[in-house]
């Protein structure tokens, strides 16, 4: 599992030596804990020399981390999440970090099962989910919703697990979303550990202003309420299958019109009764003022009698493979075969038929920028920059894109998706794989940004790298 190095804390979270495991008393009346070295070494091994495609969760500048998927040499799978150096430069608080987080084992979370931390390197070590997040099975699904009795296990589960973390003295969750409810071999839905973890210098607590708390807006700090809002946000998630601001939602809780909510591919597997008490416990999440919200524990009750198909297994209720069940075979969409066979014309009909469905969830936060003039020149930029891309005037496009692209902060992944189109048209290969990484960034499970990396990949002779990314795409088509 590792060089047998151990992390030793004690519950003042002040940095001890690192020691033998020989040495290491876990779960004495001291509340010792440990976390298992590995080196650098073995974590390079476990994850073909940190290769982009075992890369499985990536984010910008703003979060500077990305997430392989890593095999031992025992056969485990496991998550490696790498940090920047200058996220965290001192690596005292990093393994002060690593060891609180450590210690809140618990089967509703992503374990952490150890660390690396060698020269400029910082790495975090969890368990692998290999069924996806919320995120691809909620809003992304292929062959069918989510179904109702899954919807409350999942609300459960992570209530049960912030309730573990805040019952633990760990009750700062950040930016919680369905990209951090992930699910494991059963099928059972987990809430990852990386989120668990303070960044020492980022400090953009959320990806999205329009699902903050108001005190996060008012302050910008998040207190222990801040997670119950986020929850609330969660559970809006849930019933409507939608990224529904809360502040929409609750005009429709006030109108009365929960209906309105709920998702309409569940076509009414559900009660009535049901739906209500889950919107009622979502209403009193999102309240305004922090001490109006319910603790967790408040929040378990209710769920627990909610609960559904209880004897049913996660697997069976998520249509996912198990035991010795063979996985669902896959194949490529029609972008992804146009990506393929280096099909020009057909991947620009494509992306002009897409458009910017992916960024939808973004589109409110962009609001909160539109008030000035300034911001509006920007806009003009993407919509000559559009028309330019319509028109098949590629050479203008990325003019325009680029120009967009460098004033600022709203990040778009079609934006990149296109002016990576606009590369390939323009025998810019390079700089084509380079936008493409950039759409994944911004959308980690997106397939047009696996699929136009494919392009690239094809483009610069990279044949086998490019099925391997075509294999990634379909993989969560």
């Amino acid at each position: 599992m590792g060089t047998r190095f151990c992390l030793c804390f004690r519950p003042s979270n002040n940095i001890s030596d690192l020691n033998d495991s020989a040495d290491i008393e876990a779960g004495n009346e001291n509340e010792k804990y440990w976390l298992p070295k590995f080196s650098l070494d073995k974590l390079r091994a476990a994850t073909s020399g940190f290769s982009s495609h075992n890369v499985v969760s990536e984010h910008g500048e703003k979060g500077p981390n990305v997430v392989y998927k890593g095999k031992l040499e025992d056969g485990r799978l496991i998550a490696v999440k790498r940090y920047t150096l200058s996220a965290w430069p001192d690596s005292g608080p990093f393994l002060e970090e690593a060891g609180v987080v450590g210690r809140l084992s618990n089967e509703h979370l992503v374990n952490l099962i150890g660390f690396c931390v060698e020269d400029d390197e910082r790495f975090l070590v969890a368990e692998f989910m290999p069924n996806a997040t919320l995120f691809k099975h909620l809003f992304q699904w292929e062959t069918q919703p989510m179904t109702w009795a899954m919807r409350l296990r999942v609300a459960l589960y992570v209530a049960q697990a912030l309730d573990c973390c805040s019952s633990k003295g760990e009750a700062l969750y950040h930016d919680l979303n369905a990209y951090k409810v992930m699910f494991d071999q059963d099928g059972n839905p987990r809430l990852s550990c990386f989120g668990l973890i303070k960044n020492s210098t980022d400090g953009k607590s959320y990806t999205n202003l329009a699902f903050a708390p108001p005190e996060f807006l008012r302050t910008g700090r998040v207190i222990p309420e801040s997670m119950v809002y986020s929850f609330g946000t969660l559970l809006l998630n849930l019933l409507s299958g939608r990224h529904i601001p809360p502040s929409h939602a609750l005009d429709l809780i006030r109108d009365k019109n929960f209906l309105m909510l709920m998702d309409s591919c569940l076509e009414g597997h559900f009660s009535n009764d049901d739906g209500t008490e889950l919107v009622q416990l979502a209403s009193k999440c999102l309240q305004y003022e922090p001490h109006n919200r319910p603790n967790f524990k408040y929040i378990v009750s209710a769920l627990v009698p909610l609960q559904e198909q209880t004897e049913v297994p996660s697997y069976v209720l998520m249509g996912v493979p198990h035991g010795n069940i063979p996985p669902k075979q896959t194949v490529l969409s029609p972008l992804g075969e146009a990506c393929s066979k280096l099909d020009l014309a057909r991947i620009h009909e494509i992306l002009l038929m897409i458009g910017y469905k992916e960024d939808e969830g973004g589109q409110t936060e962009l609001s909160f920028q539109m008030w000035t003039d300034q911001m509006q020149e920007r806009l003009n930029l993407k919509k000559h920059g559009d028309a330019a891309f319509r028109a098949k005037e590629f050479a203008s496009a990325i003019d325009f894109y680029t120009e967009f692209i460098d004033g600022g902060s709203i990040e778009s992944g079609t934006l990149f998706a296109r002016r990576c189109f606009c590369y390939l048209m323009s025998d810019m290969a390079q700089e084509a794989l380079g936008d493409a990484m950039q759409a994944l960034v911004r959308h980690p499970e997106w397939p047009t940004a696996f699929y136009l990396q494919a392009a690239a990949l094809k483009s610069l002779g990279l044949d086998n790298d490019a099925e391997q990314t075509l294999k990634d795409g379909s993989s969560i088509c």
